[in-house]
């Protein structure tokens, strides 16, 4: 797109939301950078002017509604009305659900979920006196089927797909030209396994296969350039993950309880006491930027031929879910099957 627009980007000043905000400044965009950590909102103001764009960095918690709208205020008075509107922001604990004490399942769940509430409310708010504007989610695969040691998080993807349906669902019954749409996401090298919540043995790390966060960043710029889609697919894993579910969740539940716990995990012992960022932010003081990428980078790749399918799967709509499946079916294919499963009442069998 040729014309500049004015952008929020929350959850901005690491991972997916740093490296989109980035890539929106590199098209020429006005980007309002929203996060509770000031010194990695300041690097990311950076990157955006560096990039040829314009930049508002604004400190938010966005559990906090009434700080979200404050920011969108900022945000219109000093770049015009927002366009796109895009909710990043996550938090996290690693761990097993008896392990994670109720003001911790809250915490996520406030700024995980209702962020993204928070998010859309504020922008349909000032998208609906205009009748225009795109809202894009950050979704994860993990919204489709869970895993363990991620229940709050999983919890919370799980929830922004509902609401974002029925929000869709709502503005299509108004005959509305404002745009809500859902990238999902596969596992991406982001700064959260160094600074989240866990009660882990060992190091958390990303599911294989990772990605880098510029695969997830230009996912959400196409989406926001092309948002009538209800949701896109990026990485096969993704793929994978969401038709397996479909296919035969009962067989994921074994393979995941076989092998979840241990692909979360690295090698290395880590403390539990160690940082964490589930009350406040890692990246607050000077010179505690963490940028976009994680600790992965020997391990993760920076394409996505699957995202290509993705964004053409009105075209390629079979042959996308005919490779997702034949994917499926190989991760599968590792988990020998007990007599129970394979021949049983349940085979194939869960709900949705």
């Amino acid at each position: 797109m040729t014309n500049s627009r004015t952008v929020v980007v929350t959850g901005a000043s690491a991972g997916i939301g740093r490296a989109s905000a980035r890539l929106f400044g590199a098209h020429g965009d006005r980007v309002g950078l929203l996060a509770r950590g000031s010194a990695g909102l300041d690097a990311a103001a950076k990157d955006i002017q560096n990039a040829g764009g314009q930049a508002l960095a604004i400190p938010t918690d966005v559990a906090d509604h009434r700080a979200v709208e404050a920011a969108a205020e900022q945000v219109e008075r000093t770049f015009g009305p927002v366009d796109v509107w895009v909710n990043v922001a996550f938090t996290s604990v690693f761990a097993p659900f008896h392990e994670i004490r109720p003001e911790e399942y809250r915490r996520v769940t406030e700024v995980s979920y209702l962020g993204f509430v928070h998010g859309t409310m504020t922008a349909l708010q000032r998208m609906r006196e205009r009748d225009a504007g795109t809202i894009v989610q950050v979704g994860s695969a993990l919204g489709a089927r869970a895993i363990p040691l991620q229940s709050a998080y999983c919890g919370a993807k799980h929830a922004i797909n509902g609401f974002t349906e029925s929000v869709r669902t709502e503005l299509m019954h108004e005959g509305s030209n404002i745009h809500i749409t859902v990238v999902q996401m596969p596992a991406v090298n982001t700064p959260q396994f160094s600074w989240v919540l866990s009660r882990l043995p060992r190091h958390p790390q990303p599911v294989p296969p990772i990605y880098q966060p510029e695969v997830a960043a230009r996912a959400v710029v196409f989406a926001a350039n092309h948002p009538k889609r209800k949701q896109y697919w990026v990485g096969a894993s993704t793929a994978a993950t969401i038709v397996g579910q479909r296919l035969m969740p009962a067989l994921l539940d074994r393979y995941l309880a076989k092998t979840g716990y241990s692909s979360q995990q690295t090698e290395e012992s880590v403390s539990p006491d160690r940082p964490h960022n589930l009350w406040e932010p890692r990246d607050n003081e000077a010179g505690s930027d963490h940028g976009a990428h994680g600790i992965f980078d020997d391990k993760a790749v920076g394409r996505a031929p699957q995202l290509w399918l993705s964004e053409h799967a009105r075209t390629l709509a079979g042959a996308g879910v005919a490779a997702a499946a034949a994917t499926a079916a190989v991760m599968l294919r590792r988990l020998p099957m007990s007599s129970s499963t394979a021949g049983g009442p349940h085979a194939g069998g869960g709900s949705r």
